[in-house]
Formats: structure tokens, C-alpha cells, sequence
């Protein structure tokens, strides 16, 4: 039997109409409640330890909003700094590490994640899960190894990842050793999410354009693949979405690869192209189950630019298992009340085809 909560259903391999709908980065800066909570704490990081305001960030948008689905407020450098890598925050520019640039780095890293000192996270699940209406769901979250290492190896984020890249380049070994030990921290992780109520998690493998293609089966695919296995293997039917931000791989590559439940595309995709080209190969059956793909610009942009962007993205996923997403974050400086329309043209498609052609 499907989920009575739609997101779920979708998941299951369920075509819901509308979809569903939630946000990468629902619960931000674009929201005058979020920057008010955000003035209460130093840093990102210190809110998303502090479970009742990190809760309170969380359910934010939903009430707003009315999303199918609550993100869990957090940030993917938990991990590292669960890992014993020192995690700061500088306003304005963003996480600042102690950079892993040499083999001998990995020896100042605990061998196992600190479930103790994530309590916190796993305190903001149970907060959030127990306040949610009854149709909306809760999700939780990792950084795919590749992303987090990048991150850990530069000690900030790099535009092309050159850090990361040298450093597998140079120390192969090494590296192995680091994203083995990201996708273990990384199973414990999303478990204890689970256990505290995550009803599916999402892995954002947010730099996946950056890794050369010889080598995205060994770096990103199947670091993500042993995640899933290894969380399954625990919770036989634990739900997952896998967002691979440019990759250029097909949805069905990654599922297959990865066994994730969902694929999150990235706004550079077409949908109508993906739709032309599904309709070739599968004219009769649904696909892959598909997150996405609105570019977050045309949200910012409003207008006829959103009308236009929300009806190329639902002719594109008609046919198939679909959550209605960004291609990427919302951006900061989203005017709110384009959300508001976004979620009545995803919610009265008919109208929105009228509205468009006029």
C-alpha cells in the first residue's frame, strides 16, 4: 500500500497529481522568520546544534507554505566536524576547516563519527517529526563523500575543486581512505536520523560537475551506492533521493548505479527533452521516479518567467513519478511572494496553461 503522504507515495513509485512539492533550502534567508532566528546564534553551525531553534528553522516554511515535506535544518559539515576536523563559520564567506592537505591529515580525524555530538540533530528530527501535519514529511540529509571531502581536503569551498582533485591525483591511497571513512560516518549518520524519525534522506552530491568523468564511478557513484547499501542493509526500506548537481549522467544511470529511489536534476536539465526522449524509449510505463528542476532564477525572477518555467517543468514530468523542486537552493534574495505563486501555479496547473499562452 502507498504512503498516504504524498512525497512518500512518489517515492514508492507513485504519479501524484499535483506533485508534491518542497525547496532545497526552504528554510533560509529568504524568509524574514529565519533571519530573525539567525540573529539569535553566532554561527550556522551553532543554530543547527541547538535543537529548538534549529526545529523552529525547520518548520518555518512549512507553515508558511503548506510543503509536502520538512528538510531537517542542518549543514553537511556535521560530518566533519563529528569526525574531529575542526568546523567554523565566517559571515559572509561561508565554513572555514582546518585543511586536510596531506595524507598525515587523516590521523588527526576520529575513526568513527561522534553520534554524541550530534545529539542535537537528532533531538531537531524528533522535535520537528512530532509537530508536522499529517501529510507532510520529514526529511533528512547527508553530503555524498566527494562533496564533503572537498570541503575537508580545501578547508572551504573551492570553485573548481582543484584541492581535492590534487590530492587524489597525488595521494590516491589516501583519498580512498577518506572517502571510505566518509561513507561509514556517513551510513551511522543517516541511521541515527532514521531512528529519530526521518521518514527518507537526501545525499547532495552538490560539486558532481566538478569530478572528471573517468572517474565518477570511483568517487562519487559508488561511495553513494555503498551508503545506500549500507543503510539498508539496517533499514530494508529506508527511501532515498540522490541529487547529483551536473553530473550530465541520466536519471535511470544514477538510479541504477546508486539503487536511490529518486534522482534530483539540476536546472541545466531539459524537461521536455527528458520527456521527448522517455517517450521514445518507455511510452508506456513511468521511469525513474524524478525530483526537480525549476531554474532557482526564474523563481527569483517571478513573473512570466516563473509561469514559464513551472509549465516546461510539469509538461516534462507528466508522465512520470514526480516532487516538484528547485534545480539547486533558493537563493537568498527570493522575493517571498514568488514562492506563494510558485506553489499556486504547481497546485492549479489548468490555470497556469491559460495564464501562460495569454
Amino acid at each position: 500500500m502507498a504512503s498516504t503522504k504524498p512525497l512518500l507515495a512518489v517515492l514508492e513509485g507513485v504519479r501524484i497529481d499535483p506533485p508534491p512539492v518542497w525547496l532545497m533550502r526552504q528554510a533560509g534567508r529568504f524568509l524574514p522568520e529565519y533571519r530573525a532566528l539567525r540573529a539569535k546564534v553566532s554561527t550556522v553551525l551553532d543554530l543547527a546544534y541547538r535543537p529548538q531553534l534549529a526545529a523552529e528553522a525547520t518548520l518555518q516554511p512549512v507553515r508558511r507554505f503548506g510543503f509536502d515535506a520538512a528538510i531537517l535544518f542542518s549543514d553537511i559539515l556535521v560530518v566533519p566536524d563529528a569526525l574531529n576536523q575542526k568546523v567554523s563559520f565566517v559571515e559572509g564567506e561561508g565554513p572555514r576547516l582546518e585543511p586536510l592537505n596531506v595524507p598525515e591529515g587523516l590521523g588527526h580525524l576520529a575513526t568513527e563519527i561522534d553520534l554524541d555530538r550530534l545529539a542535537p540533530v537528532f533531538e531537531t528530527i524528533s522535535r520537528v517529526k512530532s509537530a508536522l501535519p499529517e501529510n507532510c514529511a520529514m526529511l533528512g540529509f547527508c553530503g555524498a563523500p566527494w562533496t564533503v571531502a572537498s570541503y575537508m581536503i580545501a578547508g572551504r569551498g573551492t570553485r573548481d575543486l582543484a584541492p581535492a582533485r590534487l590530492f587524489a591525483y597525488r595521494y590516491p591511497c589516501a583519498f580512498r581512505e577518506l572517502i571510505d571513512r566518509l561513507v561509514q560516518a556517513s551510513i551511522t549518520y543517516l541511521l541515527a536520523q532514521l531512528t529519530a524519525g526521518a521518514e527518507a534522506v537526501q545525499i547532495f552530491e552538490s560539486f558532481a560537475g566538478a569530478i572528471p568523468r573517468a572517474f565518477f564511478e570511483d568517487w562519487s557513484l559508488s561511495p553513494i551506492r555503498r551508503i545506500v547499501k549500507g543503510v539498508r542493509a539496517n533499514m530494508p526500506t529506508a527511501k532515498f533521493i540522490v541529487f547529483a548537481k551536473g553530473s550530465g549522467l541520466a536519471a535511470s544511470t544514477i538510479a541504477n548505479v546508486t539503487g536511490a529511489d529518486a534522482i534530483g536534476l539540476d536546472w541545466s536539465a531539459d524537461p521536455l527533452a527528458i520527456h521527448a526522449a522517455r517517450s521514445e524509449t518507455e511510452p508506456s510505463t513511468c521511469s525513474t521516479p524524478l525530483q526537480g528542476n525549476l531554474d532557482p532564477l526564474a523563481l527569483v525572477a517571478g513573473a512570466k518567467a516563473l509561469e514559464q518555467g513551472v509549465e516546461r517543468v510539469l509538461a516534462g514530468f507528466q508522465d512520470v513519478p514526480h516532487i516538484f523542486n528547485l534545480g539547486h537552493g533558493i537563493l537568498p534574495e527570493t522575493p517571498v511572494e514568488n514562492v506563494e505563486r510558485l506553489l499556486e501555479l504547481v497546485r492549479q496547473p489548468a490555470r497556469l496553461g491559460e495564464q501562460v499562452r495569454a
